[in-house]
């Protein structure tokens, strides 16, 4: 009972401050998507590291380290810090373009097509990726309630879950959102680091070892199992627009590359104390239900109340800034990318404020909806990370380096990555093969070849024009 009442009151507090920001520092939509560029430094690289590890760390991959060992953690979690340290090249070209979004850089270098798709497949992907945050919070506080003797339905927590993330992200924005996660950040490297040491002293006291098969190298996983959690997480987050977002609300790009590297140094740190953490799981538990419990589940068994209270709240609070910063991301595109774009370029700025914050609400509905479509987070996870990552990021990537790919190679790499990816999914990854290790070749191929067919063909979209303005 104590750890529902500890989650309560933190949400309350996390609404109450939202509120607040509301009210007194939110005033415009360029306040509202990138904190009027006035992000400090420090808040700047705890709300990236907190974004990043969100629900799908604490839960997906958490139960990838409980289920492979943790050698295969540190394989699948390498994945970002890898992306994170090639981020550094990308963060201070995206801070100098002065664009806020993945869909604005891609209608400057490829055209108006591209632009519109490109905020599609983000807007789908981001979706996906809210309702993980939604899945993974609602079944923590189904898991809290069951374990205090307290019935609560999945349907219930997980609308008061996306009750509070509404209301959160409607109300501060990036302001709000930046804010509460460099808290959270702290929270959740203070309560990983205070709680290890009580896990370690159980499992040796009750004599518990890793079992051997968790010690292998792969964990009985084969190669193109792994790859398929490697692929899907560096393709999102070398492209990732919620990281865009936070560079471009960097006050210059000097300080967009400063906490870039900040960041790469909390995801190493973040990794380490992770695995570390379900490595103990891996030891004192022959068998999870629900893997991606394990780490709540870990807490309620081994830790004393406060120190786990502390790990409760951290790991929700990654859970809900996650999905605010998600769905403030996909809105964006739509308010400012579509709207704003297409459909009433003379839009005020209170016009556009009212679209996105409608919108933060009709995502949310959908995200909701979404999660009855997968069985588990890690599911949902993989699936929306590798649209993103399929569709957006090699485009992105072509577009933010390349002065040889050509408009109508971006616009066919983000039409096979997002069609690979729908195509795979629906056919139910045949033989196994998770669907990143085909859709992000698939769409890098179509891009090298369509730029060979028609590199001869002039356009007023070079990379020269990402700058200008």
């Amino acid at each position: 009972m104590g750890y529902i009442v500890a989650i309560c009151i933190y949400l309350f507090a996390l609404i109450v401050y939202g509120l607040i920001v509301a009210r007194k520092k939110v005033k415009t939509t360029d306040d509202m998507i990138v904190g009027g560029h006035k992000i400090p430094f420090i808040i700047l690289v705890g709300s990236l590291l907190a974004t990043w590890c969100g629900g799908g760390g604490i839960t997906g991959s958490a139960g990838i380290i409980f289920t492979g060992g943790p050698i295969v953690g540190l394989i699948a979690f390498s994945a970002a810090p890898i992306g994170i340290f090639l981020l550094y090249f990308i963060a201070g070209r995206m801070r100098k373009s002065n664009k806020v979004t993945v869909p604005s850089v891609m209608r400057a270098r490829y055209g108006k097509t591209a632009g519109i798709l490109s905020a599609l497949c983000i807007m789908i992907a981001y979706i996906g990726v809210v309702a993980t945050q939604l899945k993974a919070a609602a079944n923590v506080i189904v898991l809290l309630c069951t374990e205090s003797g307290i019935q609560v339905s999945y349907s219930t927590a997980l609308i008061a879950c996306a009750a509070v993330i509404v209301i959160v992200t409607v109300g501060g924005g990036l302001v709000s959102v930046a804010y509460s996660d460099a808290i959270s950040a702290l929270i959740m490297l203070g309560g990983f680091a205070i709680a290890i040491p009580f896990l370690v002293m159980a499992a040796d006291k009750a004599g518990a070892v890793m079992p051997a098969a968790k010690a292998s190298f792969t964990g009985g996983l084969s190669f193109t199992t792994l790859l398929g959690y490697f692929v899907p997480t560096i393709a999102l987050v070398l492209g990732d627009q919620n990281m865009m977002q936070r560079f471009a609300s960097a006050k210059d790009s000097k300080s967009a590359k400063k906490s870039n590297l900040g960041m790469l140094i909390g995801e190493l740190v973040v990794i380490v104390l992770t695995v570390a953490f379900v490595a103990q799981a891996c030891r004192l538990y022959d068998h999870l239900d629900k893997p991606a419990n394990v780490i709540f589940q870990e807490t309620i068994d081994y830790l004393p109340f406060l120190s786990g209270a502390i790990m409760i709240c951290a790991c929700m609070a990654f859970i809900v800034t996650t999905a605010d910063s998600f769905l403030l991301s996909a809105a964006t595109n739509l308010s400012n990318d579509i709207f704003a774009e297409y459909i009433k370029k003379d839009a005020t700025d209170k016009q556009k404020m009212l679209v996105l914050r409608v919108t933060i609400v009709v995502f949310t509905i959908i995200a909701v909806l979404l999660t009855a479509c997968f069985p588990t987070v890690l599911a949902l996870q993989l699936t929306a990370y590798t649209m993103y990552g399929a569709a957006i990021t090699p485009a992105i990537l072509f577009a933010l380096f390349s002065k040889k790919v050509t408009p109508a190679a971006g616009v066919a790499g983000i039409i096979a990555g997002g069609a690979a990816t729908i195509l795979w999914t629906v056919l139910g990854t045949p033989g196994g093969l998770q669907c990143a290790i085909v859709s992000v070749p698939v769409s890098i191929l179509a891009i090298l070849v369509v730029t060979a067919v028609t590199k001869n063909r002039s356009s007023d979209h070079t990379i020269d024009s990402l700058y200008q303005g």
